[in-house]
């Protein structure tokens, strides 16, 4: 390990927008309006949504700020408007994945960007430019940590590597030099938190630790921006991130092609509300419902081969099987796979079949079972094998990557089409104004301006 803070910190004071190629900018742009979709809906929708409501008011941290929360009525402080949409964004499960690092980049960079690019009056360039700078430092500290090392470890890479990306965004917006970002990492690296134990009970951790990683970049930024003396060596040292949360570090992955390779054109969209790692399983088993007529009657038994780090998150059938929460449903390759090959389709409004019998009933006929195939030679997990057994045969296919990769990434038309079927029910006519404005945030003298026609 060599320098490898000091590299990612050099990086984000470096950068600049007309640095950035347009392909990048414009995937950023996709990306962030993405995201903002789930926000929205979360705010209205999901079920965790009070609880963090009435905590910020129980500990007077409700007071009036001028950051903007996504299908919110009003503004709140910096710090607590970054852990809300953090929060919001990732609690349908709906917002986007870097397979690589198997994380939601959008989820702790997004809200630190525009928290602090509210905050500083920045232009919609710098808070674009901030953006690209979170996802390429917290994907590149994913493929570092090594997902799967990190995953048996009990880590939540999202929330973890998520804290340092948070950071570099808030840093880029503050217009930190190199070693006050270092130092801003040294605080990060102390905050990098997010446990996997939310699988056990269907736990809304998943929810507050993505927030917390927003909001504790932009703290951890806002101290370093006064002169808070932060460690170094976060990434590398002797008590570093790649010493503390993985058994098999990578830290040649942290820069190898900084500015010349960018990690954000290699995040993909979610066409369903679940765990990425269902993806690949659900396309293969809507697509054969569909060319050989089947219907729930006919099946006698489904299989569905996944990556080791699937079966960790959605494969077990003593916890999986039967879901009874959304967090539970969303992380259920049993439940999620029944609704695709009950209605031969799978969205937001479909947890309300949480405890349906019928659904019960086809999953109990799924198998999932760890498949080498989709791990071998692969570069990243989310494949999937399916097989279904009917009357008539057996009917098979190897998807080795979900829909929404970057090798089939939706058209922006089919992304704003997505943001409007979730912001509309909220928003309504302000939706499509605010999809207007994300797409061009770049004319924005002040991000502001398009931030708050995202307020409810």
């Amino acid at each position: 390990m060599a320098q490898e803070t000091a590299t990612l910190a050099d990086y984000v004071a470096e950068l600049k927008f007309d640095d950035i190629p347009p392909e990048v900018l414009d995937r950023a742009k996709l990306l962030t309006l993405d995201f903002l979709g789930s926000a929205i809906r979360a705010r209205r929708d999901a079920e965790s949504t009070p609880s963090l409501l009435k905590m910020l008011e129980s500990l007077a941290l409700d007071g009036k700020g001028q950051s903007t929360v996504f299908g919110d009525d009003r503004t709140w402080t910096p710090a607590v408007a970054a852990l809300l949409n953090g929060a919001l964004g990732h609690s349908l499960d709906f917002d986007d994945t870097h397979a690589d690092s198997s994380l939601h980049p959008s989820a702790p960079v997004v809200p630190a960007a525009f928290a602090v690019g509210e905050m500083v009056g920045a232009s919609g360039r710098e808070v674009l430019t901030a953006i690209v700078a979170g996802y390429e430092v917290c994907c590149r500290l994913g493929n570092a940590l090594d997902p799967t090392s990190h995953y048996a470890r009990g880590f939540h890479p999202t929330a973890t590597a998520g804290t340092y990306g948070a950071a570099a965004a808030a840093s880029k917006l503050f217009k930190l030099p190199a070693e006050r970002i270092e130092a801003a990492f040294g605080v990060a690296g102390s905050q990098a938190a997010g446990s996997l134990q939310f699988l056990v009970n269907g736990a809304w951790n998943k929810r507050y630790q993505v927030g917390a990683a927003a909001m504790n970049g932009v703290i951890a930024t806002t101290l370093a921006r006064n002169a808070f003396v932060g460690a170094t060596e976060s990434v590398e040292g002797k008590h570093g991130l790649l010493v503390g949360y993985t058994d098999d570090p990578h830290p040649d992955k942290a820069v190898a092609g900084l500015g010349s390779t960018y990690e954000t054109m290699k995040i993909g969209v979610k066409p369903y509300p679940s765990c990425r790692y269902t993806h690949a399983a659900i396309d293969a088993l809507i697509a054969l419902r569909r060319e050989h007529n089947i219907t729930p009657d006919q099946i006698r038994k489904v299989e569905i081969g996944l990556h080791r780090n699937g079966i960790t998150l959605t494969g077990d059938a003593a916890t999986k099987r039967h879901p009874r929460s959304i967090v539970g449903g969303q992380f259920s390759m049993f439940f999620t796979g029944a609704i695709a090959l009950d209605q031969g389709r799978f969205g937001w409004d479909d947890y309300e079949r949480l405890g349906d019998a019928a659904l019960d009933a086809l999953a109990d006929k799924f198998d999932v079972v760890q498949d080498d195939r989709l791990e071998q030679g692969r570069s990243h997990p989310f494949g999937a094998r399916v097989s279904i057994t009917t009357g008539d045969g057996v009917h098979e296919r190897l998807n080795p990557d979900p829909s929404g990769e970057p090798n089939s990434f939706p058209d922006a038309q089919m992304m704003q089409q997505k943001f409007l079927t979730l912001a509309r029910p909220v928003l309504s006519g302000r939706a499509d104004q605010l999809a207007d404005a994300i797409l061009s945030l770049e004319r924005y003298d002040r991000v502001a301006q398009a931030t708050e026609l995202g307020r409810q």
